[in-house]
């Protein structure tokens, strides 16, 4: 059995993840598989809604907090509170309205900070779909070459098993019929033998280039993951 074919992933079976970072979990021991990746890409979207809806609610309240701060306002003004008072009263009177109209100022204000850290938080979103842009044109990249690198591979793979065997069965028919056929016939199959051999000689070649290639741009594709896992927004 031919075992060459044995590329290293860096691997955290579940039960046994190490630390809280993404790069350090979520890898599996089938080459072919997404299973991190697609996790992060998961994650970013749930992470794109939350931020959606916590954007939206910040919008939503300042609105609440500038209508009440507004009332507030136009309640001092235009509703009367003891104007035919005098001295000790009136000023108590003057003094609460004030307080009611600081009050709706002070809302008024909130409203804009509200505001304004929900404009921050619509342009995270945009700096982070830029980012999860690139990330996923980069993953899909590596992701295709990965995976035609391993058809490439395991197509090589078939053709040196399928060449070891012609080679192995001309060895036999060469060992059958050592003493059975003429010198003609003989040296037929002995040339068909040496065929065989150089067939079974280029496809190994080919198939360890084959892995050597793939180990290399499974190697790149982790390194991207990881990259991936650990980008700064």
């Amino acid at each position: 059995v031919d075992c060459r074919l044995t590329v290293t992933v860096n691997f955290c079976a579940a039960g046994t993840m190490k630390g809280t970072s993404f790069k350090d979990n979520f890898w599996s021991f089938d080459i072919n598989s997404t299973a991190g990746y697609d996790t992060i890409i998961q994650r970013l979207n749930e992470g794109r809604k939350s931020c959606k809806e916590y954007e939206d609610f910040l919008k939503e309240r300042a609105a609440i907090e500038e209508r009440y701060g507004k009332d507030l306002v136009n309640l001092v003004k235009k509703k009367p509170c003891g104007q035919g008072e005098l001295n000790t009263l009136k000023r108590a009177l003057d003094t609460f309205k004030q307080q009611v109209e600081n009050v709706g100022q002070c809302h008024i204000q909130l409203a804009q900070i509200l505001r304004d850290e929900a404009r921050k938080m619509e342009e995270f979103k945009e700096r982070q779909k830029q980012q999860r842009k690139k990330t996923e044109s980069v993953m899909e990249t590596v992701h295709k070459q990965k995976s035609l690198q391993y058809k490439k591979t395991m197509d090589a793979k078939k053709t040196y098993e399928q060449r070891c065997r012609e080679k192995d069965d001309a060895e036999q028919a060469v060992s059958r019929t050592a003493n059975m056929v003429n010198q003609k016939q003989q040296e037929k199959l002995f040339a068909k033998l040496a065929q065989t051999k150089v067939a079974a000689e280029d496809s190994d070649k080919a198939y360890q280039l084959n892995i050597n290639v793939l180990e290399k741009i499974q190697e790149d594709w982790q390194n991207e993951h990881v990259k991936a896992c650990v980008v700064q927004i």
